[in-house]
């Protein structure tokens, strides 16, 4: 291998101009015994984060987007969506996505009558984005059914740690890869281009499986001349965006892996990442920034035990990262988690941020009196403007008569034409109220749910409608 080496060409990056050596010299590393990284996953014990400053460089492709589970991975851990509900998430989606598809594409289920009877209603809409992609048991019936419903992509699971081929599959990492291969043949030979789920990549050895692997898949892209994505899963969330970190662990490891040695270009490589350690957002946007064209998101986080990557979360990560929404109407999101509370029955915590219902609510008594002068103080961007949000102060005994008319006025979304103002009869009754609360001794701000009931008594007893 070191003389092969040798005789490698030498090539011009073009990124760069650095001289470089191709390295695509990676063979599967078929071990007799499943390698589970115990040094990093002591299961009695909380796994570890080593590091040996090896760090790679930033690479963020020019285009990158966001795809869709929320039909796939986020009915797994709710009850499942209605044929109308799905199809009504989609339509928002597409408006969320803009015109310029912002939002590539969405995957569902195909398994029962409902799951198909909405992919049909969905397709019938025409909409070139999200493209309506399947998520299918890997075999022949299936690439049929795909083929028959019109659909040109499907997601097929790859797992591709010790721990599934090993312990679960109860194969070797030979046989493993070959099983993998017939089947990924069998969707190309039926003409699907397929999205490869490397399920549990961060406890994979990427060079000695996953770099091998993913070079025979680009053999038969090549061959098929079919496009085949690479959708890396950090399926328990154990990815990590520290610089120098070990791989597995490390998400700007895993993706220059795919990419550099493994030859997937930016546009064929999608992130997949769940949120056991507080990490999803973090470790997609890191995915972006080293490579990856794809992040692949659910609505609220909704998915397996602690959740997905919320797509909202990282349509404010990628206006973050360029200086621009390309297009995405965020208010959307606000009509999505109107919609998900109203119609679904689905709670959004309070404090989850963009949709939570106090996510942009002040309520220390000082910090409400900055936001009562001016709201860039406390408030993280112009939430009226972008997500149909203005901000709101909670009312305390330093609101005073303007804080309160400022509050009702914002929580009723009053029209210009019935705004109350600080000589209000209502106004200065909740402030009567308000003073013999904080008189009485306390000392927090007053809830939501309290100054909602004090006025539907003011306002019943004056005969005032708001």
């Amino acid at each position: 291998m070191h003389d092969l080496f040798l005789n490698r060409p030498v090539t011009t990056n073009p990124k760069n101009y650095l001289l470089e050596i191709e390295e695509h010299m990676y063979i599967l590393d078929d071990v007799e015994k499943p390698n589970v990284f115990r040094n990093m996953f002591p299961y009695s014990e909380i796994p570890k984060i080593p590091f040996n400053d090896r760090t790679v460089p930033h690479n963020m492709p020019r285009d990158i987007w966001i795809t869709d589970t929320t039909f796939r991975d986020g009915q797994q851990s709710r009850a499942p969506y209605s044929t109308e509900q799905i199809v009504t998430i989609y339509d928002y989606l597409h408006k969320l996505g803009g015109p310029n598809g912002m939002i590539r594409a969405s995957e569902f289920f195909l398994y029962s009558k409902k799951d198909r009877d909405a992919v049909y209603k969905c397709m019938e809409r025409g909409y070139q984005f999200p493209e309506v992609t399947s998520w299918i048991r890997a075999n022949k019936e299936d690439f049929k059914l795909v083929k028959e419903i019109g659909m040109k992509e499907t997601g097929i699971l790859v797992s591709c740690s010790d721990y599934h081929i090993f312990l679960k599959m109860k194969m070797t990492r030979k046989q493993a890869m070959e099983h993998y291969i017939s089947v990924i043949k069998e969707c190309l030979d039926e003409g699907i281009s397929p999205r490869c789920h490397l399920e549990d990549i961060t406890r994979a050895d990427i060079y000695g499986y996953v770099v091998p692997f993913c070079l025979e898949l680009m053999k038969l892209m090549e061959e098929y001349k079919i496009p085949i994505k690479i959708r890396a899963c950090d399926t328990m969330g154990y990815g990590v965006n520290y610089p120098g970190a070990v791989i597995p662990r490390s998400v700007p490891g895993i993706i220059y892996a795919l990419h550099k040695h493994a030859g997937v270009p930016h546009s064929l490589i999608e992130w997949h990442g769940h949120n056991d350690f507080y990490k999803a957002v973090v470790n997609s946007t890191t995915a972006w920034l080293y490579g990856c064209s794809g992040v692949n998101t659910s609505l609220f986080g909704i998915g397996e035990r602690t959740g997905n990557t919320p797509l909202e979360a990282m349509v404010f990560e990628y206006a973050q990262l360029r200086g621009h929404l390309n297009g995405m109407d965020t208010t959307v999101i606000t009509e999505l988690a109107e919609y998900y509370e109203k119609e679904i029955g689905y709670h959004i915590p309070e404090r989850t941020p963009f949709v939570g219902k106090n996510f942009n609510v002040t309520r220390a008594g000082i910090h409400a009196d900055g936001l009562l002068k001016n709201e860039e103080i406390y408030n993280i961007f112009d939430t009226e403007k972008y997500l149909n949000r203005p901000a709101l102060c909670a009312v305390s005994n330093t609101s005073g008569l303007a804080g309160i008319a400022h509050w009702i006025n914002l929580f009723y979304r009053l029209d210009k034409d019935h705004l109350v103002d600080k000589n209000s009869v209502l106004v200065k009754e909740v402030k009567n109220w308000v003073d013999k609360e904080y008189e009485s001794g306390r000392v927090t701000v007053l809830t939501e749910e309290e100054l909602v009931a004090v006025i539907n008594d003011i306002t019943s007893g004056l005969n005032i409608t708001l």
